[in-house]
């Protein structure tokens, strides 16, 4: 099974696909050009790094498609008043008394230290389809769990730039 991709995901990556396709890769091969240009390749260190760069766009660019092909579309809207993706949620966890706030993300865009937890993460998974006041038990592995309540759940109107994990 793929990634879990919102059609916003996708829509990003085919973006992405392209501006290397159709941009980088044609300055890329030019910057391998010129660099060749400069004579002996055995010692010339701007032609290896060009083609270093060209092949990591290319890597790149087959890592998205891929991607692609082997996606799960999942849906981004939720009801009002339940934790779906894209929604901020803050939770108060009670083994530490804090409140920590998230926002529910697809995979490929979660950074935990930004905040942004996949929905695939154990914090992530237990907090989909719940609402204000539940009391959720996060399911670490088989011997450890703990529970958080969720305060408050934030509907996010429009998808904002998130980061991308780049491989």
């Amino acid at each position: 099974m793929g990634e879990k991709l919102t059609k916003s995901d996708v829509e990003k990556i085919q973006a992405e696909i392209e501006h290397r396709k159709l941009v980088e890769r044609k300055e890329l091969i030019e910057a391998v050009k010129e660099a060749r240009s400069h004579g002996d390749l055995s010692e010339n260190f701007e032609y290896h790094a060009a083609k270093k760069e060209k092949n990591r766009n290319e890597s790149r660019i087959r890592y998205l498609e891929r991607m692609l092909r082997t996606a799960v579309i999942v849906e981004d809207h939720s009801k009002a008043d339940e934790v779906g993706l894209n929604n901020t949620v803050e939770v108060f966890c009670e083994d530490d008394g804090e409140v920590e706030t998230y926002r529910i993300v697809t995979s490929i865009r979660g950074s935990s230290l930004n905040g942004l937890i996949s929905i695939e993460s154990p914090i992530g998974r237990a907090l989909m389809g719940h609402r204000e006041g539940d009391r959720v038990y996060v399911k670490v592995n088989d011997d450890f769990g703990y529970y958080v309540t969720i305060r408050k759940v934030i509907k996010t109107e429009s998808e904002e730039e998130d980061y991308i994990r780049s491989f």
